[in-house]
């Protein structure tokens, strides 16, 4: 287990909602990578914390499907699957529609150009290659749109969704191949929501996400296949 993360104290917030988030986080981040254990002593001695916040943390994570117990094993870090993946996907897509509709007929001005230096700092993050730098760009793009649709229910929601989506975001971003069609895809959202047109941008909306579900899904199957041959190379 590398020393990627630490705890992050935060004096409004219980220690085991702050183990949780920090443990969380990198799970989201792949800092914690799937299929790694959890050993509850490593990690109370690498966040400086006891075994009873870590715990608890750990059976949190369970519910939320980031992590797995696994009998005689312990816990360990949930793997990316096809139909994790699809689940959420299947719920960002109508989400993200509402809220194109809606940013179209309630972005001011202003908006429109923050996006727009949003975009500026994405495209700089992808010509760096950054891929922590170009996930936070690309966070940061979607959330300027989120806020434009004035909904803050929708923007609870996808902000929710937005956390599970982490690590399949990364995983997208991780194939440089697929880094200049996002910057593409990016462009054509923001010329259609700038000329106000719904239709359009639903549509540029939603193959931003259904080439991110190809792209993805295709990864998992390839690690998949390279495991399950690994498997049979060492019997």
């Amino acid at each position: 287990m590398e020393n990627y993360f630490k705890v992050n104290m935060n004096e409004y917030l219980p220690l085991r909602d702050v183990v949780f988030n920090t443990l969380r986080q990198a799970i989201l981040k792949g800092e914690l990578a799937p299929g790694e254990r959890l050993m509850e002593i490593q990690l109370a001695e690498k966040l400086g914390v006891s075994r009873t916040p870590i715990r608890e943390a750990i059976r949190k994570l369970e519910l939320e499907g980031l992590v797995l117990m696994i009998p005689r094993k312990g816990a360990e870090v949930a793997k990316i699957s096809e139909k994790s993946l699809r689940d959420v996907l299947e719920v960002r897509r109508s989400l993200e529609e509402l809220a194109i509709e809606l940013a179209c007929h309630r972005m001011s001005e202003d908006d429109m150009r923050e996006l727009e230096v949003v975009q500026g700092r994405f495209r700089e993050a992808i010509a760096k290659g950054e891929a922590m730098a170009i996930a936070e760009t690309d966070e940061h793009y979607h959330d300027v749109i989120y806020q434009g649709t004035g909904n803050d229910k929708l923007v609870q929601m996808l902000n929710n969704l937005r956390e599970q989506m982490y690590r399949y975001r990364l995983e997208y971003i991780k194939d440089e191949d697929k880094r200049q069609v996002l910057l593409v895809e990016h462009e054509h959202i923001l010329t259609a929501l700038k000329s106000r047109n719904i239709a359009e941008a639903k549509d540029a909306a939603r193959e931003h996400i259904d080439n991110q579900e190809i792209t993805v899904s295709r990864n998992i199957k390839e690690k998949e296949q390279e495991h399950a041959g690994g498997s049979r190379g060492r019997r």
